[in-house]
């Protein structure tokens, strides 16, 4: 039996879906969670940061860590002179401590072998890709695996008012970087600097 509409109060059908109304917004109320976020807000939120971790580590796997390394010695010759006894590989057993061994033509393209034996007593063999002959300015090689480690290693010939400035640097690449022995090859770079140096003002 329903109710009259004339007396101010409401049908039944009319109280029952006010009823319903009340039930539906409390339960759209606990569907929330504590930080006041409906779930699929908070589902949608969470592949967003996974997909950002994601890319992260995509990005960290190709392009990894970078270090570098940078030294330099003043000698007191010609580019030129320098630039001779740099060309020379095959004579490098006689007079470097680090590079002991390369071999093969530097000619831009050429893959040579490099022996190379670390202040630590480690030794490794290489066999980078030369990147820049430039004579009398600059000799660059460099090789390895990218995104996991490679090194481009760069020797630059600058003239002075008394000589010569040779820069002898290495830009390291890749998730193995952390790994590298920087501070032995640091070391070894200036062993050799002083070693050229030698080399190539006795040798005037």
């Amino acid at each position: 039996m329903k109710e009259s509409a004339g007396d101010g109060t409401m049908k039944r059908d009319e109280i029952h879906y006010g009823e319903r109304e009340m039930k539906r917004a409390e339960a759209n109320k606990n569907t929330r969670n504590s930080t006041g976020i409906v779930p699929e807000a908070s589902n949608r939120e969470s592949m967003f940061k996974r997909s950002g971790l994601l890319l992260s580590s995509l990005a960290l796997l190709f392009l990894g860590d970078c270090k570098s390394i940078h030294t330099e010695v003043e000698i007191q010759a010609t580019p030129e002179e320098v630039w001779t006894v740099l060309k020379k590989n095959g004579a490098y057993g006689e007079w470097n401590p680090y590079h002991v061994r390369v071999e093969g033509d530097l000619i831009e393209g050429n893959t040579i072998l490099v022996e190379v034996h670390k202040p630590n007593g480690n030794q490794i063999v290489l066999e980078p890709t030369v990147l820049v002959v430039n004579p009398n300015r600059e000799l660059t090689w460099g090789g390895g695996i990218p995104g996991l480690f490679t090194g481009e290693h760069v020797f630059e010939i600058f003239p002075t008012d008394t000589g010569v400035l040779l820069v002898h640097r290495e830009e390291f690449k890749g998730i193995f970087v952390p790994f590298a022995e920087l501070d032995t090859i640091e070391e070894g770079y200036r062993k050799m600097n002083e070693a050229l140096k030698k080399r190539v003002e006795e040798g005037r």
